[in-house]
């Protein structure tokens, strides 16, 4: 749970600051707000902490990405490249913006394989989403340098990372744009919540200006006389979530700090199982350390170990199962049922691309997800839980 186990006084306090003034929404209200700008204050000092330019509070990370999306210009008849291992809104806000997800393979980071991604560009191809799941990078440099070869657009997908790096710069940063979910069950929660990040004034204008309805912000006149040039929604993050952010974002390093503690102290047990291997990290220093992901020579044995586990209270994931997170999964998906009776953009008369989600394409992600479990590492971790996760793990080796 992260960021949920941490919910305190800090929180508290913040929030209060909000509910004495009665102003929940971030714009506006400039008199009856006293001073008090929670999420403006939220987005400077996570702007400060990733390195970036510019921070753009939303409502969730899904939001965030058809924010993003929307910023970068990506059209129907564009083709997106995302990988086959990632939350379903990847997904979902490509398609809510008329574009095609194209289906990448994974590597050994369990994220976006550089050598598929050159494989899957097309000339529709106009965007590359490296998505950083389970709490570490893919390879991003390799993959901004493909990108930039062929001249592609990258929004990293960080929403399961944040707080992460790769040689000492912040995952989301490395692309035209990144993404973080803040949502319960994440490193850093607002209950939900996302943040939009780039260094490029003109895409940062752009997500701002779409996130509030084409409102420009126009500090020299009212909300109400604000000008405005594109046409936009309303995915503006509250008060009350900007200031669970700030409380939460002073406590980022510590947690991260803790969990991989508690990680290394379970990674020491599973090593000790024949067979055991684990998930290759490009930077281990920028781990999150929220998961710990392993896997074994084949299916059958993770499956057995898997069992054994949680007959005795430890519960891990098989990815490859999970109806949420990888495509093939995805029956609603596949079938192309998209929310409009004419299934757009599958049936897009302007896409002149083959849309195949097939198996067949991404070998390496049915091999290693089948065979890789992964394990939640909380921030609290009392001994006598440790000692029931080594007595589990004990008695699944036993098992193999």
């Amino acid at each position: 749970m992260a960021g949920a186990e941490l919910i305190g006084s800090e929180e508290m306090k913040e929030v209060m600051d909000v509910l004495e003034t009665g102003v929940l929404m971030r714009y506006g209200f400039d008199k009856e707000r006293k001073g008090i700008f929670k999420v403006r204050q939220f987005e400077e000092e996570f702007a400060k902490y990733c390195e970036t330019r510019c921070a753009l509070g939303v409502t969730s990370g899904s939001s965030a990405l058809k924010v993003a999306l929307t910023a970068m210009d990506i059209c129907p008849g564009d083709e997106v490249i995302v990988p086959a291992f990632t939350f379903l809104a990847t997904y979902e806000a490509v398609l809510e913006v008329g574009a095609i997800p194209v289906m990448a393979d994974i590597d050994e980071t369990l994220n976006l394989d550089p050598a598929s991604v050159e494989k899957r560009i097309t000339p529709y191809t106009k965007a590359i989403i490296p998505v950083h799941m389970c709490g570490s990078g893919a390879h991003i440099d390799k993959i901004v340098d493909i990108a930039r070869v062929y001249q592609l657009l990258v929004l990293e997908d960080n929403a399961q990372a944040c707080g992460g790096s790769f040689k000492g710069k912040k995952l989301g940063t490395f692309g035209d744009m990144g993404i973080f979910s803040f949502d319960y069950y994440k490193t850093l929660t607002t209950g939900e919540g996302g943040m939009v990040v780039s260094d490029s004034k003109r895409l940062s204008d752009r997500a701002e200006w779409y996130h509030d309805h084409g409102h420009d912000h126009n500090p020299k006149v009212s909300r109400a006389m604000e000008g405005r040039s594109i046409l936009g929604f309303n995915y503006r993050m509250n008060e009350l979530q900007g200031a669970l952010g700030l409380a939460q974002l002073r406590k980022l390093d510590w947690l991260i700090g803790e969990q991989k503690k508690n990680k290394q102290a379970i990674k020491s047990l599973l090593g000790a199982v024949p067979g055991v291997k684990f998930r290759e990290l490009p930077d281990p220093d920028g781990d999150t350390a929220t998961f710990l992901a392993f896997n074994f020579p084949d299916q059958a044995a993770a499956e057995r170990f898997q069992k054994t586990l949680g007959e005795n209270g430890v519960d891990t994931v098989c990815f490859k199962k999970n109806l949420w997170h990888y495509v093939p999964n995805w029956e609603h998906f596949q079938a192309w049922c998209t929310a409009n009776s004419q299934r757009f953009p599958f049936s897009n008369p302007m896409y002149r691309g083959k849309i195949d989600y097939g198996r067949h394409l991404i070998p390496r992600a049915e091999d290693i997800l089948g065979r890789t479990l992964v394990m939640g590492i909380s921030v609290k971790m009392p001994e006598e839980r440790m000692a029931a996760i080594q007595a589990a793990v004990e008695k699944a080796a036993a098992a193999l």
